[in-house]
């Protein structure tokens, strides 16, 4: 019988495997063993050996069967002494990668992991509980029940969806404009398509729900007791709203005109409308007896002395709003401006006139791309972007994708030198660059650099923006004995501040600048720590009643992606940049969501999984 031929051959229907495949490594679900992981990790590098030479024929499967020892519990501490001995002698001796990097791979895990291999040997048990968690809720920092809200779209109830939001986050309309949405990295619809896209979901409800009327204060017991917030961005006010929720009078204070803190300050109106973050705002201050002083600096107005004498609790929820200079002449000139700096001008209505002029911006990060969009918008004549690797681009990939449909030109492998100013005005005039090559990656699998044999080259330009970082204004703190180092408040995980009674501090000035929704659950967790140590124990009741799950059929079905508007219309304006979603795209996105609250993942706290 003659042999029929497919058109397609074996490798290119592996490869159509392997694309399939390929989300399902980044859905492994938190709360597993990481040992699993390695052993899981190892077998595929195993199965991609010849086995022609002996460190990978003989040496991978015995490491395999040491590994398995040890996850099973029968490890001992000679089985760890003998798998690294293997392992460092199939590195050296194997005759191509495979064997190379898996050998690689069990050493890395070694150091990595050092104290689950320890846990498994000693108690034959991971150091935590192994067993899944939900993705979603897991990793938003602020574990809002995030399949509950999603439930509530679906069934066309948006207030109750936002009053979900609001049980832990209480800038939902905030959030759903300008979170980096880490809640979507481990989706398990990944294991299917693509992971759903939360944050559109969270706009549209915040959106549906616009009309809503700002609650009247909660009806809840008062304490007596009087809590003091120094800061009113997101943080602050996040750990205002919660304490007043558990019956404190809380009294804030800010530097700034208004509230809002970096959110107000910092990220452009063509990113979160002002007037939508007051929504938030307007919605913490009903909530409970908040008192508010606005353009009140601590070490100014009044002395932190002062304040913890005053108040049974002190949160310090600075932020980190100055932004970083370099350490190199010039960088104090006129036309010279941290990036975090320039955006709060813009803010205030004082944007400088970048019309027709050539800028340069130092940075890669979020901060740096609002910079650079915002001058887009500005109408400079050039913005361009210099980064020393494309690791030093942290920006979301969104956000550096739209910078590059407005405009904005991006430069790697060229590191800073210096600034050279202008011998008659003192103003910057150019900067100096020195390409680099690519080196070795570093132990955490990032991109190094070395100078290139080219020489340095000189770029000109008309402003220089800097962004290379921000920092908490703590000085005044520091005076009055509360710990700082290297420019942070030392607090430990429960934002308890180290040897002070009664003072809490978290956000950004504690960790070092980072997202909105880290800062959010800083304020979350000291609040509910506040109210532990003035001797209270208040859980707040949920107001909201979760619809019940059905299997979903888990049908392969498109991500749908928010719409914006044209780049060349865009770069016009300040207004916000993202098209609404219909009802038809939320209905059908709310739909993927496979309701892990239910099904795969355990038990929601409050009783919702198998019941």
């Amino acid at each position: 019988m003659k042999k029929l031929y497919k058109t397609n051959d074996v490798n290119e229907r592996i490869d159509n495997l392997l694309y399939r495949f390929r989300s399902r490594m980044m859905s492994y679900p938190p709360g597993m063993c990481p040992l699993a992981l390695v052993k899981s990790l190892f077998q595929i590098s195993m199965n991609q050996s010849c086995g022609k030479c002996v460190p990978c024929r003989d040496g991978l499967v015995q490491v395999e069967r040491l590994l398995e020892d040890i996850l099973a519990g029968r490890g001992t501490v000679e089985t760890l002494s003998e798998m690294e001995k293997k392992c460092r002698r199939i590195a050296a001796t194997a005759d191509c990668a495979v064997g190379v990097v898996s050998a690689n791979l069990v050493l890395d895990s070694l150091v990595e992991f050092a104290d689950e291999y320890e846990s498994h040997i000693k108690d034959k048990k991971c150091v935590g509980d192994a067993s899944q968690t939900i993705p979603c809720v897991t990793l938003c920092p602020a574990h809002v029940d995030v399949p509950g809200y999603i439930a509530c779209i679906k069934n066309e109830r948006y207030t109750d969806a936002v009053s979900v939001i609001r049980e832990k986050n209480p800038f939902p309309t905030s959030c759903s404009m300008i979170c980096e949405h880490p809640c979507e990295k481990k989706c398990r619809r990944l294991l299917i398509d693509d992971a759903i896209n939360i944050r559109a979901l969270k706009k549209f409800a915040v959106e549906s729900a616009r009309d809503e009327a700002i609650s009247e204060k909660a009806d809840v017991i008062s304490t007596g007791k009087q809590i003091a917030v120094i800061g009113g961005g997101p943080s602050g006010m996040t750990a205002a709203y919660f304490c007043a929720l558990m019956g404190h009078a809380v009294t804030v204070f800010d530097e700034h005109e208004k509230l809002g803190g970096m959110l107000r300050y910092g990220i452009p109106e063509y990113r979160l409308p002002k007037e939508d973050l007051n929504r938030d705002i307007d919605f913490i201050l009903n909530s409970g007896d908040i008192t508010v002083h606005t353009s009140t600096r601590v070490g100014r107005d009044i002395s932190f002395e002062e304040i913890k004498e005053k108040f049974d609790a002190v949160y310090i929820g600075l932020g980190a709003q100055i932004g970083n200079r370099m350490p190199v002449d010039g960088a104090d000139a006129k036309n010279v401006i941290p990036a975090a700096d320039f955006l709060q001008m813009v803010a205030r209505g004082e944007a400088p006139d970048v019309k027709g002029k050539h800028v340069v911006l130092i940075g890669g990060g979020n901060v740096a791309m609002d910079a650079a969009r915002t001058i887009a918008r500005l109408q400079a004549e050039t913005i361009h972007v210099f980064t020393r690797k494309r690791d030093d681009i942290t920006a979301l990939e969104t956000e550096v994708t739209a910078a590059m449909q407005e405009g904005v030109r991006f430069r790697t492998l060229l590191s800073f030198l210096n600034i050279e100013t202008d011998s008659e005005t003192g103003e910057v005039s150019a900067v100096w660059l020195q390409p680099e090559i690519i080196a070795e990656y570093d132990k955490n699998g990032m991109m190094t650099t070395e100078h290139s044999e080219k020489y340095p080259y000189r770029f000109t330009c008309d402003l220089l923006i800097l962004g290379v970082g921000q920092r908490a204004d703590v000085a005044e703190f520091e005076k009055s004995s509360v710990p700082v180092d290297r420019g942070r408040i030392i607090a430990d995980e429960m934002c308890r501040v180290k040897g002070m009674d009664g003072v809490f501090a978290g956000g950004d000035c504690v960790s070092g600048p980072s997202t909105a929704i880290r800062a959010i659950a800083a304020g979350q967790v000291a609040a509910v720590n506040i109210d532990e140590y003035l001797g209270y124990h208040h859980k707040p009741a949920k107001r909201v009643e979760i619809p019940q799950a059905t299997p979903n059929p888990c049908v392969p079905t498109g991500r749908l992606e928010i719409e914006e508007r044209d780049p060349f219309e865009r770069r016009k304006d300040f207004s916000f940049v993202e098209v609404e979603m219909t009802k038809e795209e939320a209905m059908r996105e709310a739909g993927r969501c496979l309701r892990c609250d239910y099904y795969g993942c355990g038990v929601m706290e409050g009783g919702r999984g198998d019941e």
